[in-house]
């Protein structure tokens, strides 16, 4: 029986927008490039969301090389969506200006829910909706700048359970004109570890029903996300670490909320697509096709897709040397060499699904110093709270 998604009211749309299904790939640094897009979109039949990796918006401003082939997209990609990462309201005025004026993209996203230390330690990320007045400064001239593009947001619960900003910030952003919020159901102390906090997403839809809220955290199924859009009231899902060596996940969540069954080579036991190791193969070399030809080197592309070897595999009986063999290839065909030499026909493993990606929780939270004293003084933030580089 095909999973049912309850009736909404209207489709979800950010800005002219319609995103059908309310489905959105969460912007991951290195990871959510032009290639991994591409893939993804691949398997969803062009439906849905594809947001950038991170784009920070000092590097924006100065042409940083890295960054301006990061804000690459494929004539196919509709509507190219951009996250941006910034602390300076000036700095990121400038930086969306730039996107509207140039024409660069058609949605912008601007990160308030990244927990990594070197991105918080500087006021950043889901450190900054604590600094109210700050976040407002930055939510108006981003709306500002953009013209007619969509601004939206990502956004944790808080820093820690001592210090929860989500509702205020969600009124905050409607307020400033802002177009949709997506919601972690995490704070930053929790980095990936423990369970999403699926209730705040429930809680924030009822306290801004004003604009599209969607919910991110702990989706490894397209039956995970019809439960978070049945439970919560949510307008749509953010999907992340579920699509790590799973891009045909996108393929199930289509279906699901089209109420369609999906059955493909391996089966279906409720929860989508389980393919045999033979398909999981071809979509490993594809993959590390597409960073090939993006990045204009295939070793440096094959080397690019090392880190996403354990994922692809995860559950398939594939001894450990053969494991760290196919994690230090260099070429496609020595890629394609060692892949051929395993059992193929193996079927789709139980407990192959499930959580990948970081997982630890419960970390001390890194901020500037004296972050913490005032909700409102955005004094400790300075110029060098920009960082100059991309994919944090």
């Amino acid at each position: 029986m095909p999973m049912t998604v309850p009736p909404v009211a209207e489709p979800l749309r950010i800005g002219p927008h319609p995103v059908r299904p309310p489905v959105v790939l969460a912007p991951m640094a290195g990871i959510t490039n032009a290639p991994f897009r591409t893939l993804c979109r691949e398997f969803s039949g062009g439906k849905g969301l594809f947001v950038s990796e991170m784009i920070t918006t000092r590097a924006l401003v100065e042409r940083n090389e890295k960054t301006m082939q990061l804000i690459h997209f494929d004539a196919t990609e509709k509507p190219r969506s951009i996250q941006l990462y910034g602390v300076d309201p000036a700095t990121v005025g400038k930086a969306v200006r730039m996107i509207a004026e140039e024409g660069l993209a058609d949605h912008i996203d601007l990160n308030f829910g990244c927990p990594v230390p070197k991105v918080t330690r500087k006021g950043g990320g889901s450190a900054l909706p604590y600094k109210r007045n700050l976040l407002r400064a930055i939510l108006r001239e981003a709306v500002s700048g953009a013209g007619d593009l969509p601004v939206t947001m990502k956004m944790r619960k808080g820093i820690d359970d001592d210090h929860i900003t989500y509702l205020d910030a969600g009124r905050i952003a409607v307020e400033e004109g802002v177009t949709a919020i997506a919601l972690h159901g995490r704070t930053a102390a929790q980095h990936y570890g423990g369970t999403a906090d699926w209730d705040a997403i429930a809680r924030l839809k009822e306290h801004v029903p004003e604009i599209p809220v969607l919910g991110n955290g702990d989706i490894w199924s397209a039956e995970d996300a019809v439960r978070m859009v049945r439970e919560t009231g949510c307008d749509g899902v953010v999907v992340g670490r579920g699509c790590l060596g799973r891009p045909w996940l996108f393929s199930d969540l289509v279906a699901a909320f089209e109420g369609r069954d999906q059955a493909r080579a391996g089966g279906t036991d409720g929860c989508g697509a389980r393919p045999a190791l033979r398909e999981v193969a071809d979509v490993m070399v594809r993959h590390a096709t597409l960073l090939g030809e993006w990045i204009g080197d295939e070793a440096r592309g094959v080397i690019d897709f090392r880190k996403h070897v354990a994922w692809y595999l995860k559950g398939f009986a594939v001894g450990s040397e053969m494991r760290k063999r196919l994690a230090v290839t260099s070429s496609l065909a020595e890629l394609r060499s060692g892949l051929d030499e395993l059992d193929l026909d193996q079927p789709w493993p139980a407990g192959a699904g499930g959580p990948r990606g970081r997982t630890s929780g419960n970390n001390r939270v890194v901020l500037p110093d004296g972050w913490l004293k005032d909700p409102y003084d955005c004094a400790g933030v300075s110029e060098d709270a920009e960082l100059d580089t991309s994919g944090g």
